[in-house]
């Protein structure tokens, strides 16, 4: 099947060459095989591939792949693509800098806050501000794989990259023990935070996305589940009323920032594939991402785990649409990794925190 992919967008290439939406398809197709040197390169076509819709924002000064000196310089790396894309190229940031630029980052404001930490950011804002500042050149995050020519034996800060926002921690913490049962004694269970669906906008939604009911299986663990869905759907709000187990501060996460801290309470994350496994990976916390059986192209095929992030395990449906053998596969590894770490627990007599690798 790839190998007849393959054929059909280089026939096609062969009719027209300078076509960008082959060229960008053909490039998603090359670096879910892990051939990023090619892929990396042919995704710069996104700029003009018209499924995409991406605007050009036609900046006065040059783009900056590698190609320029940077010492000195002050250089704008701009959010090009969705909030887990922007998390997942942050990681570029700090080589930047130890190349002697002044960076401005702009992303947008959901991540503001969170990506202002980021080793070798000098001032972060969102899209509104860039008018104002002088720069001297500019590159969109996502070609920064491109620019630093990433293999898979290359990534960056695969341990993660992002710090932990300490003095929200504690806050967090502390909202996060007001909601437990055992919140007066030793804490004796897991805490597993949970994402089941993404933007509705996205057009790959439908695919990627789950009910909370589809969860079921996993919600009879003996583990305490902490919802970290944002934008939830009515009907999975509806569901989650009937589960009072599920600890729910959602409405309290104003941004990424507060996100990040609330993962850092917690042992281990399960999601779909959204801009929180992103963010838990870059955190270097763990988490399990369930993926459909046509994964975006970082997920690589054919392996459980990721180049982009070391403390992230992926589960893949067998076939098409086949979420429930996801779920059963998650809900094995939740049971194994419970009895571990109650082991732990029992053999210490106290708390232990657990390792979900």
């Amino acid at each position: 099947m790839l190998d007849e992919a393959f054929a059909a967008f280089h026939q096609a290439l062969a009719v027209e060459p300078g076509n960008a939406d082959t060229i960008w398809n053909l490039a998603l197709l090359q670096m879910l095989t892990g051939d990023f040197e090619r892929g990396l390169s042919g995704r710069e076509a996104r700029w003009k591939a018209s499924s995409l819709g991406l605007v050009d924002r036609g900046f006065s000064k040059p783009l900056w792949l590698r190609d320029q000196p940077l010492e000195g310089k002050t250089i704008l790396l701009h959010a090009d693509e969705a909030l887990g894309d922007s998390i997942q190229f942050a990681r570029y940031v700090p080589l930047v800098a130890e190349l002697g630029a002044q960076i401005i980052l702009e992303v947008k404001p959901a991540v503001q806050r969170l990506l202002a930490d980021v080793p070798g950011v000098a001032r972060c804002i969102d899209r509104s501000s860039v008018t104002s500042l002088a720069f001297d050149l500019h590159c969109p995050l996502g070609s920064l794989p491109l620019a630093f020519g990433t293999r898979l034996d290359t990534i960056p800060f695969a341990e993660g990259f992002l710090p932990a926002p300490a003095a929200r921690v504690k806050a967090w913490q502390d909202r996060l023990e007001d909601r437990l049962e055992d919140r007066l004694g030793p804490r004796n269970r897991l805490r597993v935070g949970l994402v089941w669906s993404g933007d509705p906008g996205h057009k790959n939604d439908h695919n990627r996305s789950i009910s909370l009911r589809a969860l079921v299986p996993l919600l009879d663990c003996d583990v305490q589940f902490v919802s970290l869905q944002k934008g939830m759907r009515d009907q999975d709000r509806a569901f989650l009323r009937e589960r009072r187990d599920i600890v729910d501060l959602t409405e309290q996460l104003t941004d990424f920032s507060d996100t990040a801290a609330l993962v850092c309470c917690l042992d281990l994350v399960i999601s779909v594939d959204t801009s929180v496994v992103h963010l838990t990976g870059a955190l270097g916390a763990p988490v399990w991402t369930m993926l459909p059986f046509n994964p975006d192209w970082r997920w690589l095929l054919n392996r459980d785990d990721s180049p982009w992030y070391r403390s992230m395990r992926l589960f893949r449906q067998p076939k098409r649409g086949d979420w429930a053998s996801v779920v059963d596969n998650v809900r094995g590894e939740l049971e194994a990794l419970v009895s571990a770490w109650r082991n732990r627990h029992n053999a210490n007599d106290e708390p232990v925190a657990a390792v979900a690798s």
